[in-house]
């Protein structure tokens, strides 16, 4: 990388870190179910409680198969502002590459319950906020610290749904006004950064993306989200036989790890631990604290402290435990 490119990323990070970065996220799949039946309907095919839902909360959970692999993350966003009750309509908010499987999948079982389904992937812009400055700037202090709670704002003009994040706030316009509220974000003093920077501390943070480190062959324990996805007292879902049964009878054979690389590495590459190939690198990037990191599925063997090797070439890593050692926002 460019050392202009690399002080640019570090400004960017610095940002994050201590002040306010706006990334925009608009090309994320975007879907919407109302109808008095879309609770129930979803809560039968997501991994997570929806039961006890109520209008200004969210939640994260997947979808799977059968066979309990996934096939998508999502957020489950029920819009309102502290109003109480059940929610009128629910937003669905995925990474782009599962917005297909997560409309057939909808499309598919919704018969015989009271669901319509509506695209709004083009009518819904999505700015992130990213930083300890990410409340002062939208103006959601009164928004609650609990992650995918969400509140209706009017920001210049702009309504806009704020949404809490791990690093920030995340709020949801109409496409056609995204330009008029990013203007407004920057004159509060939101910085514009790039996705390189928001992906390095992703990262950093350890935070798996469907796409690149997920995929239909991962188990949602494999990847550490049985905490934040899963609930295990709820009633049936798609998939819930094969994810129960390993979270009180086994133990999964491959872990999400961090890895800390002696040089630049590119997803996809195998790692090695001796002769036997342990896993492939999934999310890579170039940490102004730490260099070259990366995130993957290993096997159990590779544990932390163990250095594999990373493809065909010398490189080398040592498996991490997540999130990194310097993945927390400045206070």
């Amino acid at each position: 990388m460019a050392i202009a490119a690399t002080d640019n990323l570090a400004a960017e990070h610095r940002t994050l870190l201590a002040g306010c970065g706006l990334v925009d996220r608009s090309d994320r799949g975007k879907l919407a179910l109302s109808g008095a039946g879309a609770v129930e309907f979803l809560g039968g095919q997501v991994t997570n409680e929806l039961s006890d839902l109520r209008a200004g909360e969210g939640r994260y959970a997947a979808f799977l198969t059968h066979k309990g692999k996934m096939l998508g993350d999502l957020r489950v966003l029920a819009p309102g502002a502290h109003a109480e009750g059940e929610p009128t309509e629910l937003l669905l908010d995925t990474e782009r590459c599962c917005l297909q499987a997560l409309f057939d999948m909808i499309r598919r079982f919704r018969v015989g319950f009271d669901v319509e389904l509506h695209k709004r992937t083009l009518e819904r812009g999505l700015l992130s906020l990213i930083g300890p400055e990410a409340d002062r700037v939208a103006g959601s202090e009164q928004l609650s610290g609990e992650e995918h709670s969400n509140l209706w704002l009017e920001i210049d003009g702009v309504a806009t749904l704020a949404v809490r994040t791990d690093v920030g706030v995340d709020l949801i316009c109409d496409a056609a006004d995204v330009e008029r509220l990013s203007a407004a974000l920057l004159a509060r003093g939101a910085v514009p950064v790039g996705e390189a920077a928001a992906e390095c501390l992703r990262v950093e943070h350890g935070r798996p993306r469907y796409g690149v480190d997920l995929d239909d062959t991962v188990i949602p324990q494999e990847a550490g989200l049985n905490e934040r996805a899963v609930s295990f007292t709820k009633g049936c879902y798609v998939g819930q036989e094969t994810v129960a049964r390993l979270y009180y009878k086994g133990k999964p054979n491959r872990l999400l790890r961090g890895l800390r690389t002696s040089g630049p590495a590119s997803t996809g590459e195998e790692l090695r631990l001796g002769e036997r190939v342990v896993g492939r690198i999934g999310s890579t990037a170039l940490s102004p604290g730490l260099g070259p990191i990366a995130l993957a599925l290993v096997r159990r063997e590779a544990a932390p402290g163990a250095v594999v090797q990373v493809g065909e070439g010398t490189a080398s890593a040592e498996v991490v435990e997540l999130p990194f050692p310097s993945a927390s926002l400045a206070s």
